[in-house]
């Protein structure tokens, strides 16, 4: 047996290699939760999970960094994979969020980490979709609802962008990302009713439905100045119609195992929880408003379990392996 010394190279975890960009879909959804929390009221506990937000944002940059030097093929690898590329955009939109978050409390702050987001949200998003038009061989097997990330972050920028003085730039996005909506809506829904069920792991991304009506509502509102007129209406009706088409899936998760992928589920409940708290408050609605209390009841159930889940699959060496 050798007795020399390894180099910091020889001794790195293996699993750097294996470090998935989906990990970054879990600061989505606590950023969703921490926005969540704050338009129902509870500011004290909303700042604490901008806090975990922040920190997990920074602790996953970090290692996609070191893995992005060390591993360069590693991450070429994920650009390339069909569904991974799609994931990229996380990065940005989890910027975007921690922007809206930070808005009421630190607005100074916010702007810059909102102009550094949407600058990578716009660069990503070009970038993606240049890969989807460009000279590779896409099939329809390899569509799934995670397709709408990009689309889900070019609709996140108004919701603090306007408030933050970049109105044209947010009206920029929101047409980018309302054209994009509809695009691959129809691309997804032709490939989950005509095509071979998704796969076991990507079950729960169908929930990422939800997303872009929800969001769409939210940046609406901002960019109308929170006049509920009838394209707002149209907008939550459609967040709606997909949740409820979500929730007869539901079945299908039990018995699924664990994956990163579950993390979809998290953001777009977060979306549509606030959503129905600001329908409520433009209509008058109690009832809409009560539906808010009980989405942000189930959305905190969903992200405590993901956060547990993640932590017991990661003390159990289960994530950051190849596949």
């Amino acid at each position: 047996m050798s007795t020399e010394p390894q180099t910091p190279q020889q001794a790195e975890d293996p699993r750097l290699a294996h470090f998935p960009v989906p990990f970054f879909a879990s600061v989505m959804g606590l950023s969703g939760v921490t926005l969540a929390l704050h338009t129902a009221g509870f500011d004290g506990i909303s700042l604490v999970v901008l806090g975990l937000a922040v920190v997990a944002f920074a602790v996953l940059a970090f290692v996609y960094t070191l893995k992005a030097l060390r591993h360069p093929a590693a991450v070429a690898a994920e650009w390339q994979h069909p569904v991974k590329l799609a994931f990229f955009p996380a990065m940005s939109i989890s910027l975007l969020l921690i922007a809206t978050a930070l808005r009421p409390v630190l607005p100074e702050l916010a702007r810059i980490v909102w102009l550094v987001g949407a600058l990578a949200q716009g660069a990503l998003t070009l970038a993606v979709l240049s890969n989807w038009i460009g000279q590779r061989s896409f099939q329809t097997i390899h569509i799934s609802p995670a397709w709408f990330i990009p689309a889900v972050g070019n609709v996140v920028a108004p919701v603090a962008g306007v408030a933050l003085g970049f109105v044209e730039t947010s009206w920029l996005f929101f047409s980018a990302g309302m054209i994009f909506w509809l695009v691959l809506l129809v691309l997804v829904m032709n490939r989950l009713m005509f095509h071979d069920p998704l796969p076991g792991r990507m079950v729960p991304t169908l929930a990422i439905l939800i997303a872009p009506p929800a969001v769409g509502f939210l940046a609406w509102l901002q960019l109308n100045g929170g006049v509920l007129d009838g394209f707002a209406r149209f907008l939550f009706g459609a967040a709606l119609v997909f949740f409820a088409l979500a929730a007869t899936q539901v079945a299908k998760l039990r018995g699924l195992p664990f994956a990163l992928s579950w993390w979809a589920l998290s953001f777009p409940m977060a979306a549509l929880t606030i959503a129905s708290f600001r329908f409520g408050a433009l209509s008058g609605s109690a009832g809409h408003e009560v539906g808010g209390y009980v989405l942000l009841a189930l959305l905190c159930a969903i992200v405590t379990g993901l956060v547990w889940r993640t932590g017991l699959a990661i003390a159990r060496g289960e994530i950051c392996q190849p596949e």
